[in-house]
């Protein structure tokens, strides 16, 4: 125990009163707390009477100590030894003074505060989580809300304390005594606050440990009882399950897992989304579905059977204070009105719950919250309102002190409204439109306001910041609306606006944006770069400004800003200047795949390119570039050293990069469209059009009606072409109908197909090359035959690109994917069966062949254009190169994984989620060997690509679970994958003193059991080393 001194500097500030009771509370804990093996001190005392008189000296000195005095050095110090005695108390198991100690604990993490990470309060978290299994209701409330209390308090923390503190949670057991507690809760029997408490505490393991996730989603009892508990008639119950479900919703399977049982779960939450809930409720409930909706699947999801209640409860809580006769709205209606525009976001995805929303007068709505109850303000209705005056009158309310908060969300909702609207969307159904005319206008008078501000947006602190970019870009959003009304209209805005000192201004963006690309950016500017780029696009807009741009040399401003951002000089997330799109949950949450936005993680790159986009448009159609510039492919040879040479080549790097954003790979393709560029380059592109000129083992012939004719796959038109596909035969069964057994050759017959007299025979040329390579060039002297074929075709993506028609937010690309070839579509043309290696636990029967081992049917032709080795096989001349059949010497997994890679250019990699996490080893295992026996034969096949993913998948596994690595270096080492080996070697080498002596060596060979031996040598005396 530590001596208390008493000099008078120490005990400044503190009372006789407060003195007192510390020289009582020194006495107390002297009688327990005793040195421990020269490392600390521990609490040693068992008598019950003891630990009570130390507790009830702690409870009376935490009475008289305020937060202020928490600080003082004499309070400090006895707070250490208060821990320390906790500790001990809470370990010694004595009922009588348990629940009291626990209760103490709670006051004392409430006494300290953001002060709390100071102390070693964690060592407390083992006994507490201990106590939770007692069963006895006394205890585990008190111990509950103080373990509430200390993980709050702790986290954020530092790494090492979250694995203290999970260790510790998973050591006692904690989570499925917390799931007992709340299954096994009865109502009316047992006290609220047990529930609500055990909830809690729950909520904050899944929030702050994802593993602790897979717990929850994978006992479905505990998920159904949730569900009925969540009818409760007390309200306070029903919030915690929802605050429950939120947390584990964090996890993107048991998101998933949530919405399969969506019959029952939905219903429940959209119940609770009503007005006739408290607002807690509500609240709580918005939150929910905001977590449940956080890809466009799950959206659809959640939206597909219940979008219009959905939606109608999003109304009712934005637009319910109008209800309340409040001229604004009322500071207790603030959090559900934001939570209600937060999930009206769900509007960034297309759907059917868009018509819902504009049925229920979301413009209204966006404009009552824009302008304080604009529509009852005004002396007559709003249909009679002289349209300039009404105009006037907004204008003016803008600039009135209203709800900012909620600003950012209106724009954004508005902006994804109206792109999403359609070239249908009609006006009419809307009080003509008045309501969604008068929100243009306040939009883009903001937008100019933005772009007159200027260097001003780099200020911290300036007037409402968080607004100027949803504005903007809201404003964008309408000028490129597929709805022509809306486009027009926000165009009419904006030309008004911008023709005060346009050219002055416009000089003023160029200027800035060249600086930029050149070397002077900093983050602080990055809004005022946001916003100079979106300017500049409202300036392109306008036909007075766009021969000016033209002439600037902003193209090259454009170029060098976009190289800027591929290489990583400028970097600048949405959120990041967006106070509204800040969600920490984001931080979170596991086990989600497709989160990113279509415009991707750089807003500064997507503009980039959208502007370079809109210039190139303009400028091509001034300059009538197909003609002058890039008329023929030999006259492209004289741009290889020029600045529009270079921006294709990087524009195309864009085009085929697929681990950028569909957005920004659509903007590049759509700005190459008008230099004649047409669809997306890919690496499967690439390999799949070398096969083009291969004509052994073509089975279909285009004939032309001038006796022309061109030898082609019908696996590739299939897939990419099917409208110039014969009709169909069922090659696979014999006249009888029944199978055909694979091992007997089938002979190659060509198939003959005569085209129509219209068909132009350079732009079939043109077609077959996208369709085996995604992409292709064209001058405009065949776009006109191209377009006819096409729309016989029924290729629209491609023609929509020929048509130069800027990209559909959330479009997708039409990468070359053949997997579809694979089904029952390709059956037909498969002409060889690649055979894995057959195992005793697999039982095989194919719909399509009698073979019994496992198999798949593929086409020589997607296999030659893709593997060296393949290809010279079947091009030998030798017996094995008309055999229908291959034995590929790997297991079923590799090979499904395989020729994956063939046909769709990409290898399947696992998720390292909650569901991975939890697998046996030996799961884990057979999925590494699939890769390690990809590796080993993707030497003999020349498969480089297919050899460096698999490898890196590997080590991958093995970084995440250690445990693999023992029987993964074996498995590498038969078959002699070095720098498999070496990897896993490395992992291994820091635990082979306690592999060795658990025995967990012993399944390796001695000659590797040698090599971890002297790589353990090595390991030690680096380490030796490095400490002195």
């Amino acid at each position: 125990m530590k001596s208390s001194k008493s000099g008078s500097e120490k005990n400044r500030s503190l009372s006789d009163h407060v003195l007192t009771l510390h020289q009582r509370l020194v006495r107390a804990l002297s009688l327990g707390i005793k040195c421990y093996d020269k490392k600390g001190r521990k609490w040693q005392c068992t008598d019950v009477e003891t630990q009570g008189l130390a507790v009830r000296a702690m409870s009376a000195f935490l009475n008289c100590i305020s937060s202020e005095l928490s600080r003082h050095l004499l309070v400090k110090d006895s707070i250490s030894d208060m821990l320390v005695a906790l500790e001990g108390i809470l370990e010694s198991g004595n009922m009588t003074v348990l629940s009291t100690a626990a209760d103490l604990t709670a006051k004392l993490v409430d006494l300290l505060g953001t002060s709390v990470p100071q102390y070693r309060i964690s060592v407390l978290v083992l006994p507490l989580s201990h106590l939770l299994s007692s069963n006895r209701l006394p205890l585990t409330v008190p111990c509950a809300i103080a373990l509430n209390r200390i993980l709050l308090k702790l986290m954020p923390g530092r790494l090492e304390r979250h694995k203290e503190i999970w260790e510790a949670v998973e050591k006692t057991n904690a989570i499925s005594s917390i799931i007992c507690a709340l299954q096994d809760y009865t109502y009316g029997i047992q006290p609220v606050e047990y529930f609500t408490e055990m909830a809690s505490l729950l909520r904050v393991i899944l929030w702050w440990w994802p593993p602790a996730r897979y717990h929850i989603w994978n006992n479905a009892k505990f998920i159904a009882r949730l569900e009925s508990l969540c009818v409760n008639p007390d309200p306070s119950i029903t919030t915690s399950v929802l605050q429950l479900y939120s947390a584990l919703a964090l996890c993107g399977i048991g998101a998933m897992k949530l919405l399969e049982n969506g019959e029952t779960f939905l219903p429940i939450m959209v119940h609770c989304m009503q007005s006739q809930q408290q607002r807690h409720v509500r609240i709580a409930a918005f939150k929910l579905s905001l977590y449940l909706v956080r890809s466009a699947e799950a959206c659809c999801k959640t939206i597909g059977s219940f979008g219009e209640p959905i939606v109608g409860a999003i109304i009712d809580a934005m637009n319910g204070w109008r209800s309340l006769s409040s001229e604004k709205v009322p500071a207790d209606q603030v959090p559900l009105v934001v939570e209600a525009c937060r999930l009206a976001l769900i509007t960034r995805w297309e759907g059917k719950h868009h018509s819902y929303f504009w049925k229920l007068g979301i413009d209204r709505v966006l404009l009552d919250l824009l302008l304080n109850n604009f529509s009852s303000k005004l002396n007559q209705p709003l249909i009679q309102c002289q349209f300039e005056e009404l105009i006037a009158a907004a204008r003016k309310g803008l600039y009135v002190d209203g709800l900012l908060i909620v600003r950012p969300y209106i724009w954004d909702i508005l902006g994804w409204l109206v792109t999403h609207c359609g070239e249908s969307f009609s006006f009419n159904l809307h009080e003509n439109g008045r309501y969604l005319n008068v929100l243009i206008a306040c939009a883009c008078s903001l937008a100019v306001d933005s772009i007159h501000k200027g260097r001003h947006l780099s200020h911290e602190g300036f007037p409402n910041a968080s607004e100027h970019e949803p504005v903007s870009r809201a404003v964008l959003l309408m000028i490129f609306s597929p709805c022509k009304n809306i486009a027009s209209q926000a165009r009419h805005f904006l030309s008004e606006a911008l023709i005060q000192d346009g050219k002055d201004r416009l000089e003023v963006i160029l200027n800035y944006l060249k600086s930029v690309a050149k070397d002077d950016f900093r983050m602080t500017d990055s809004l005022r770069i946001i916003i100079s780029l979106m300017g500049l696009e409202f300036y392109l807009s306008v036909l007075q400004y766009q021969n000016f741009i033209i002439r600037s040399e902003v193209l090259e401003t454009l170029s060098c800003l976009t190289k800027r951002c591929l290489s990583g000089d400028i970097q600048v997330r949405r959120s990041s200047i967006t106070q509204h799109l800040h969600d920490t949950s984001y931080a979170r949450t596991c086990c989600w795949v497709n989160m990113d936005e279509w415009e991707g993680g750089n807003i500064v790159l997507f503009y980039s390119l959208q502007v370079l986009a809109e210039l190139m448009k303009y400028w091509c159609f001034t300059c009538n570039h197909l003609e002058t510039i890039i008329s023929s492919h030999t006259h492209r040879m004289e741009l290889e050293n020029s600045q529009l040479q270079i921006l294709v080549d990087r524009l195309q790097e864009i085009c085929n990069n697929n681990s950028l954003s569909p957005g920004l790979r659509w903007y590049a393709a759509y700005g190459l469209n008008f230099l004649g560029f047409y669809g997306f380059p890919g690496e499967l592109g690439k390999r799949i059009g070398n096969a083009r000129d291969e004509t052994e083992l073509a089975d279909l012939q285009l004939v032309l009606p001038d006796g022309q004719s061109l030898t082609v796959h019908s696996v590739i038109l299939m897939v990419r072409c099917p409208s110039l596909l014969p009709p169909k035969e069922k090659s696979f069964l014999d006249r009888s109908g029944q199978l055909q057994d694979e091992e007997q050759p089938r002979r190659k017959i060509r198939q003959e197909v005569h085209l129509s007299s219209h068909v132009d025979n350079r732009a079939l040329i043109k077609l077959l090359g996208y369709v085996y390579t995604g992409f292709f060039w064209a001058d405009n002297s065949l776009i006109k035959q191209l377009k006819m074929l096409l729309r016989s075709c029924n290729l629209q993506s491609l023609l929509k690109m020929l048509n130069r028609k800027r990209p559909k937010w959330g479009a997708f690309i039409p990468n070359c994917d053949f997997t579809p070839a694979l089904g029952p579509a390709g059956y037909p043309s498969s002409d060889i069966v690649l055979k894995a290696k057959a195992t005793d636990c697999m039982h095989w029967s194919c719909s399509v062949c009698l073979l019994s081992t496992p198999h798949v049917h593929a086409h020589k032709i997607i296999l030659w254009a893709s593997c060296d080795y393949l290809q010279a096989l079947f091009q030998s001349g030798m017996q094995d190169s008309h055999s229908q059949s291959i034995e590929v010497p790997v297991c079923w997994e590799a090979l499904t994984k395989l020729i994956r890679w063939f046909y769709s250019g990409e290898l399947p990699k696992p998720h390292y989620d909650c569901l991975w996490n939890n697998i046996n080893i030996e799961e884990q295992l057979q999925l590494v060997q699939a890769y390690v026996e990809l590796s080993w034969l993707s030497e003999f096949w020349f498969l480089e690509d297919v050899r460096k993913d698999s490898i890196n998948v590997i080590l991958s596994c093995l970084k995440s679970n250690h445990d693999l690595s023992s029987k993964t270096l074996q498995l590498a080492a038969d078959l002699t994958q070095h720098e498999i080996v070496e990897a896993a070697v490395n992992y291994i080498t820091p635990l082979y003193p306690q592999m060795r002596d658990s025995g967990d060596l012993e399944v390796l060979d001695e000659k590797l059991r040698d090599v971890i031996r002297a790589a353990y040598v090595h390991f030690s005396q680096e380490c030796h080393y490095g400490s002195d």
